[in-house]
């Protein structure tokens, strides 16, 4: 028989809203059945009447009220052995706060009408509940490399937090048809969306369209292929949608294996090349202590790409930012 529960809220879930972290327990809860235990009382924090949206300390007592069962799962919903193998192949980096990943080119971050197989999923493996990694960031389906998950609702939190504050450096690997000049320098364009589902891209737009947003792209040629390609290293100042294939693609060197942001040159030197575009390494501070500093192995995708024209990994420095760069604006 079901029976009240009294649960103390962990280190690591100081500071969640009280709503996420039951949801977190008990996923198969409506966000109108946890306000309704919250406003008749069922629910209480160290003894108190509590709303949906209260955020909870560490050690608090949350009183649990007898809950309805979850429905049965469907054969899909749950993970494979073989799933289970291939999502921790995957693990780059993992401690008590932290896990980080080296998504596969071609698997999204998350699912969506059409797609069932995603990171997101995957994440099932480590545990549901409070032992289920967060996403904190987002990879383009066919973008390979470093993706980092906060294993606590803190470390998520602090980790997404350094994100948008832009305390996270990335470097993204990408080959681009053509050779960009000068070498190097920082790109500055607005983007804005354009078109729906599928056929949605980012566009270069007037600052003053209040539906653009400012994007900054800083770029250093680490490598040519006579006047075919290069190899560049590539760091988002912002976190725009598609912001790097659409900002090579305004320069003109647009990044090989691209079906959406390419030309009719890019296209035909691409062949049957997939998206040569990866984020190679992820410097970020760590939710507790000291600063993460992640490289994820380049992807076959990619090997693939330096095979076609020559490239080797030793011709990269691990720090190719270290020098003043000219701003380019568009």
């Amino acid at each position: 028989m079901a029976e009240v529960k009294i649960l103390t809220v962990g280190g690591g879930e100081d500071g969640a809203r009280l709503d996420r972290w039951l949801k977190r327990r008990w996923p198969h809860l409506s966000q109108i059945q946890i306000h309704k235990l919250a406003r008749s009382g069922q629910i209480r924090v160290d003894g108190g009447r509590v709303k949906a949206d209260t955020r909870l300390a560490a050690g608090a007592q949350v009183r649990v009220p007898p809950l309805p069962d979850a429905p049965p799962k469907g054969e899909r919903e749950g993970l494979s052995d073989r799933d289970i193998t291939f999502a921790r192949r995957l693990v780059l980096y993992e401690d008590e706060e932290v896990l980080a990943l080296n998504k596969p080119a071609g698997l999204a971050v998350q699912g969506g009408t059409k797609t069932t197989k995603h990171i997101d999923r995957l994440l099932s493996a480590w545990g549901e509940g409070p032992d289920r990694p967060r996403l904190t960031h987002r990879l383009d389906r066919d973008t390979s490399g470093v993706l980092v998950l906060g294993k606590t609702p803190n470390a998520a939190a602090r980790l997404a937090g350094a994100f948008a504050r832009r305390r996270a450096e990335k470097t993204y690997w990408a080959i681009v048809a053509g050779n960009p000049k000068p070498a190097d320098g920082i790109m500055e364009l607005h983007l804005m969306k354009t078109g729906v589902g599928d056929r949605e891209i980012v566009a270069p737009a007037d600052p003053k369209d209040p539906r653009a947003d400012p994007a900054e792209t800083e770029f250093v040629t680490l490598s040519r292929a006579g006047p075919r390609a290069a190899w560049m290293a590539l760091r988002p100042h912002t976190g725009r949608t598609h912001q790097l294939r659409a900002h090579m693609l305004a320069m003109g060197h647009p990044i090989l294996g691209d079906p959406k942001y390419r030309t009719d040159a890019s296209a035909e030197l691409s062949g049957d090349l997939k998206l040569q575009l990866h984020a190679r390494r992820l410097v970020i501070p760590h939710p507790s202590r000291g600063t993460l500093n992640l490289t994820a192995p380049i992807s076959p995708e990619l090997k693939a790409g330096f095979a076609r024209f020559g490239f080797s990994e030793d011709e990269a420095d691990e720090e190719p930012f270290g020098r003043k760069v000219r701003r380019q604006r568009s």
